[in-house]
């Protein structure tokens, strides 16, 4: 994923996606398609929550409705959480018209606390407690911080796991208002980037080598990928689990032997006398 930084250790758990501010803005500025924004094609609807933000006021993602959402999963004990704080606080100040951003505390057990961190630290957008039920709804939410971006018709157009560069927030919702961008946009088909549903769309998967396979046996093998569970906790398919944690190395190793009992077999299968062609007789009558 574009301007993407995660380091996810563990599945199924949150973490926070461990990275230094200012190298992950460079390493986005100069990447090779730092000017190019990805949308999802055919987006899905975002899922709807209701709850009350930190001051005891509802809050809904449908308030929103009409104005660009970005949908921040973070933590007051999360460093990349906090070094984009910032940046977040400026996007919503020049934006403030067209632009809702929404925080949902995430891992957190003393709202209090929560709440004083966020005055302290300037925050000018809504923030609540991150329900379980909202973080199921999301994919579980993996690492901190998840940013999802949802147009003004409610649905979810891209996400973004780790420290962002700012600059890419910005052309995004520059480009959903139709406002002139120095940037490519691109469209790419949701094949479990943003909701793990569509896991069974993708053809690759992160850390699967399917090389060695036909197309049949890949078509085979993928399906199997998205039939059989992890064994790490996490209640997700293996192919789920791939995309969802590539750094998790039990699904990894499971991924790998599902391919591998499948290129075997195929191998067998290859060099295995016919049986479909009935043995040679010598004629009785000779």
């Amino acid at each position: 994923m574009l301007a993407t930084a995660m380091l996810s250790y563990g599945c199924g758990r949150t973490q926070t996606a461990h990275a230094d501010g200012k190298a992950v803005k460079q390493d986005a500025r100069d990447a090779p398609d730092a000017n190019v924004i990805r949308f999802v094609k055919n987006p899905d609807i975002a899922p709807g929550f209701q709850v009350n933000d930190l001051e005891g006021k509802p809050l809904s993602l449908a308030e929103a409705k009409g104005k660009i959402v970005l949908l921040n999963f973070w933590a007051t004990w999360c460093g990349p959480c906090r070094a984009e704080i910032p940046d977040l606080v400026d996007l919503q100040k020049r934006y403030a018209d067209k632009l809702e951003i929404i925080a949902l505390a995430t891992d957190e057990e003393d709202a209090g606390q929560v709440h004083r961190f966020v005055l302290d630290s300037g925050i000018n957008y809504r923030v609540a407690m991150a329900p379980d039920g909202v973080r199921r709804e999301y994919g579980g939410i993996a690492a901190l911080p998840t940013s999802f971006v949802i147009d003004s018709q409610g649905r979810i157009v891209q996400k973004h796991v780790g420290l962002n560069d700012p600059t890419i927030y910005e052309l995004e919702v520059k480009a959903m208002l139709g406002e002139p961008v120095n940037a490519k946009v691109e469209y790419f088909e949701d094949n479990g980037q943003i909701f793990l549903k569509n896991a069974e769309k993708a053809t690759e998967l992160p850390g699967v080598d399917f090389s060695k396979l036909t197309a049949k046996q890949k078509a085979i093998a993928l399906r199997r990928l998205n039939a059989e569970s992890c064994d790490c906790g996490c209640k997700l398919t293996l192919a789920q689990c791939r995309i969802n944690d590539s750094a998790c190395p039990i699904s990894l190793a499971l991924a790998a032997k599902v391919v591998s009992q499948i290129a075997h077999s195929g191998a067998a299968a290859a060099t295995a006398p016919s049986t479909s062609a009935k043995p040679f007789a010598p004629d009785s009558h000779n």
